[in-house]
């Protein structure tokens, strides 16, 4: 029966694993001096070697020459822990045992001597998804187990493992494997398997791995099925739905051109070819940070920063000089912008359209020190930019707003706050030689004016109005009798702005339907004395007084001073 090649090239010995140096020096070290902890935690990212290590340690420890770093494959122990088939090292899925009840089993299982090795190892994979109680019950034999048991909890979520569990045991972190090594891996196996491989397609590969050895291995396996014998890196990239640098090149020539069209038609040729949106967009983030790298960076540095082949480094070098590591920057920033947008997008064609020329437009940005240059009439240094500019749009100036007549309204509400600041001053405590406020016009001069100014205004409609009315000015009142006929227009708000200007300041109006030839009624409450008036101007003219009023109406009939 076939087995897949992640599988048949599993490594058996510390020196068959690829990177984790870190881990393989330590663990050599601790078998060699004989320091062995009960409990290790295995944490990285899926496909680094995590559970492979947990089987390699096994067999050092379980060895027939053991405990050694140098496992001899050949014994018992050895070939059935790499077959699975021995009961003294228990492989546990934790995402299928979680509970607490085979937690339970696994304690009453630590109880007993291993059946014939030496050490009995449990294995549990996916440890993070243990539940709380589960870990509760595991706690007390993990801090304190028999001699003979050793846990290996293995997890791509290490956070998630208790602090009281991962207190008991000693932590190793795998880290994502380098782009060389995993080649040079691949490029062997492809030697031992007799496949032809060139360094783009293996490129190809490593990339769609992401520092997975696992993820790499099942993708060259798929290409074998697929390509054959003989692996191809467009055959490759058609397989994965990889993008070649050459499709991502024609979204920077654009962008050096200054070209939204040729930006659209790249989306309509995704769009025609069938190739996912999102998966462009990622792929084009990745391709803007790689020369943003290869446009700061340079020789060894290149090469361990860019997951790249040579051929492809070299390109990505040529494309970057013609722009700044400033357009670079942007582009990165807009084209990260762009993935996230498409991550929720339902018209995800409209948004990749829309983003892409953006990256036009913010190619076309100018320097500040150019443009302060050119202000000034000089030149700034290095601040070319790499493609031509296109001439800035011309914009027909609109027409001047007609001119407003009469105060403002940040005039009217400067005489208001200063009609009320002077009402509520004490008697008094002015200035000394402070003018004293104007008197109001009286009844009949009221009318006049109210009406010359409606009549400037062009509200002739209330001017006739006012012409046909008596007017009578009372404190902070103004009484308005006119025939009923006339009675709605005064209650208009552009009359009590009218009678705002006129009198510079805010006045209730009090409508009476009526002869305006008959005696004006008295006003609503005569002050008993000066002391009495001086309080009811000041409450009728507080503007929370008159805020209340303009919104539900009513009268004031009485106003008592209650400091007295």
């Amino acid at each position: 029966m076939y087995q897949v090649i992640a599988r048949k090239y599993r490594p058996q010995t510390f020196q068959d694993v690829v990177n984790q140096e870190h881990v393989k020096t330590t663990l050599e070290n601790a078998i060699a001096q004989k320091r062995i902890a009960h409990g290790y935690i295995f944490s990285g990212q899926r496909g680094t070697g995590k559970t492979t290590v947990a089987r390699i340690l096994a067999r050092c420890l379980n060895c027939i020459d053991g405990p050694t770093a140098s496992p001899c494959g050949v014994c018992a122990s050895c070939r059935e822990i790499t077959s699975g088939g021995t009961v003294d090292v228990i492989e546990i899925d934790a995402a299928s045992n979680r509970g607490i009840n085979e937690m339970r089993e696994l304690r009453e299982n630590v109880r007993y001597q291993p059946a014939r090795d030496r050490y009995k190892v449990f294995i549990i994979d996916e440890a993070h998804q243990i539940t709380n109680e589960a870990f509760n019950a595991l706690l007390k034999t993990i801090e304190e187990p028999p001699e003979w048991a050793v846990f290996v909890l293995c997890t791509t979520e290490a956070h998630k493992i208790p602090a009281t569990i991962a207190s008991r045991c000693q932590h190793f972190s795998f880290r994502s494997v380098d782009f060389g090594d995993l080649m040079a891996r691949m490029a062997w196996i492809c030697q031992q398997e007799g496949i032809e491989a060139d360094s783009e397609a293996l490129a190809v590969l490593a990339q769609a791995g992401e520092g997975s050895v696992r993820d790499s291995l099942s993708a060259l396996d798929q290409a074998i099925a697929c390509c054959g014998s003989r692996l191809e890196a467009s055959e490759v990239r058609a397989l994965l739905g990889a993008f070649s640098l050459e499709s991502l090149e024609k979204v920077s020539a654009a962008l050096g051109q200054g070209n939204a069209q040729r930006m659209l038609e790249v989306v309509d040729e995704l769009e025609r070819n069938g190739h996912n949106l999102q998966h462009f967009s990622r792929e084009l983030a990745r391709y803007f940070r790689n020369l943003l790298v290869a446009r700061i960076a340079a020789g060894d540095s290149l090469a361990r920063l860019v997951a790249a082949s040579p051929a492809q480094r070299e390109k990505l070098t040529q494309i970057a000089g013609g722009f700044s590591e400033e357009d670079l920057t942007r582009y990165l920033q807009l084209s990260l912008d762009l993935f996230k947008d498409l991550q929720f997008s339902l018209q995800p064609r409209f948004h990749l359209e829309l983003g892409l020329v953006k990256l036009v437009q913010a190619g076309r940005l100018m320097p500040l020190e150019q443009a302060l240059a050119e202000l000034t009439g000089g030149s700034a240094s290095g601040a070319a930019r790499p493609a031509e500019r296109p001439p800035a749009p011309t914009f027909t100036p609109l027409a001047a707003p007609p001119r407003r007549t009469g105060p403002s309204p940040f005039e009217l509400d400067q005489a208001k706050k200063a009609q009320t600041s002077q009402t509520q001053q004490p008697a008094g405590s002015g200035s000394r030689g402070a003018t004293p406020p104007a008197t109001p016009p009286s009844g009949g001069d009221a009318r006049a004016r109210l009406h010359a100014h409606l009549n400037e205004q062009g509200h002739t409609h209330l001017a006739d109005a006012v012409e046909n009315a008596r007017v009578a000015v009372s404190g902070s009142e103004l009484q308005v009798t006119a025939p009923k006929s006339y009675t709605l227009y005064f209650n208009d708000r552009v009359f009590a702005e009218a009678v705002r200007e006129v009198f510079g300041r805010a006045l209730n109006v009090k409508v009476i339907a009526g002869d305006p030839g008959t005696p004006e009624k008295a006003p609503l409450a005569t002050p008993a004395n000066a002391r009495e008036d001086e309080a009811t101007s000041r409450a009728l003219n507080n503007p929370e007084v008159q805020r209340f009023r303009e919104i539900f109406g009513g009268e004031v009939r009485k106003v008592r001073n209650l400091k007295e």
